[in-house]
C-alpha cells in the first residue's frame, strides 16, 4: 500500500481513529478529575450546587479547550474557541438538568450524583466536540 491509511480518501484509518479515542480517553479522565476536583472542593466549600458546577465548569472550559484541542483532537487553534464555547454552555445546561433532576429523584447528594451524571454527560460531550467543535473540515 503506498498511501497511508490515514491519508486515504474519506479520512483517518482505523488505526488513527483508535489513537484520537484512547487520546480523548486519557484527556477525558485528567479533565473529569479535574472539573470534578474543583466542583467537590466548592462544594465542601459551602457553595450552592448550581454556582460549583458554573464555577468548575467555567475553570475547566479553557483547561479542556487545551487537552481535548491539543492532544487529544490535535486541533488546537484559536478559532475553535467560539465552538468550543457554546458547546461547553450546552453541556453544562445538559448537565444541571441531570443533576437537579437526578437530586430530585433519588437520595443522592451533590457530589454523589453529579458523579453518576458522569456516565452520561462524558460520552455526550465527546459526540458534541468531536461532531461540532474538532471535526475534520474538509477545503474543496
Amino acid at each position: 500500500m503506498t498511501v497511508a491509511a490515514s491519508e486515504a480518501p474519506g479520512g483517518p484509518g482505523p488505526r488513527a481513529r483508535i489513537a484520537e479515542i484512547l487520546r480523548f480517553g486519557v484527556a477525558g479522565l485528567v479533565n473529569t478529575a479535574f472539573g470534578f476536583g474543583v466542583y467537590a472542593g466548592l462544594v465542601l466549600a459551602g457553595l450552592p450546587v448550581f454556582l460549583a458546577l458554573l464555577l468548575a465548569t467555567v475553570a475547566g472550559v479553557f483547561f479542556n479547550f487545551l487537552t481535548y484541542g491539543g492532544y487529544a483532537f490535535r486541533q488546537l487553534a484559536a478559532r475553535r474557541l467560539p465552538r468550543f464555547l457554546v458547546a461547553y454552555g450546552g453541556i453544562y445546561a445538559f448537565n444541571l438538568a441531570l443533576l437537579e433532576g437526578l437530586r430530585a429523584f433519588t437520595a443522592l447528594g451533590p457530589i454523589a450524583a453529579q458523579l453518576a451524571c458522569l456516565a452520561v454527560v462524558t460520552p455526550t460531550a465527546y459526540l458534541v466536540l468531536k461532531k461540532a467543535v474538532f471535526r475534520e473540515e474538509t477545503h474543496e
